[in-house]
């Protein structure tokens, strides 16, 4: 099975990477496929199971960690964990696409340091925490406490930057779309 490129998304709650991750996969000459990831935490009203990750249980997910069904996964909050399943990437290269991850910072160094050359590791980074703090609470999906937790989560995010290959400023949205979509495309090109 010919194993294509991974681009991975990392950044702290609220930067805009899912945005832009989304923006990358409408671009149809990319060939990108989205690698879902499994979540032990709760579903949020709009998501879909099996798109937007695949929900399952902390028992569930702790008997496929047993199994080394992972490449790798993470306890990102407590009694909350994120994974991406292997299967995941062998579904997505049997397709013959590149993979894009739209997935934790820590997630993102894993994958790097597993596939160090077909990898392309970017770090969105917001304006500010303050305007981060500010996206989240727009969003309003989640209670005071949880955001609390990400920002803090976010403060220790923010100093992971200069392990990512490249950096994107989230400043304004149309410009960090026209720089993701040239990084990913000159990285594919490759």
């Amino acid at each position: 099975m010919k194993q294509g490129k991974l681009i991975v998304f990392s950044a702290p709650s609220g930067s805009g990477k899912t945005t832009l991750v989304h923006h990358l996969l409408n671009q149809k000459d990319l060939k990108l496929a989205f690698s879902v990831s499994a979540t032990s935490r709760e579903k949020r009203p709009a998501e879909i199971d099996g798109k937007d990750y695949y929900f399952i249980s902390n028992e569930s997910f702790e008997d496929k960690i047993s199994k080394n069904q992972f490449i790798e996964y993470e306890e990102v909050y407590k009694g909350t964990y994120y994974g991406t399943l292997k299967s995941e990437l062998e579904r997505l290269w049997t397709q013959g696409k590149n993979i894009i991850f739209d997935i934790d910072v820590i997630g993102g160094l894993n994958i790097k340091k597993q596939f160090p050359e077909q990898t392309l590791a970017v770090f969105v980074r917001p304006p500010s925490v303050e305007e981060l703090e500010k996206r989240l609470r727009n969003r309003q999906t989640e209670s005071d406490e949880k955001i609390r937790m990400r920002v803090e989560k976010a403060f220790k995010e923010l100093e992971t930057a200069h392990l990512f290959d490249v950096i994107i400023e989230n400043q304004n949205l149309e410009q960090a779309k026209r720089d993701a979509y040239e990084l990913v495309k000159e990285f594919i090109k490759q």
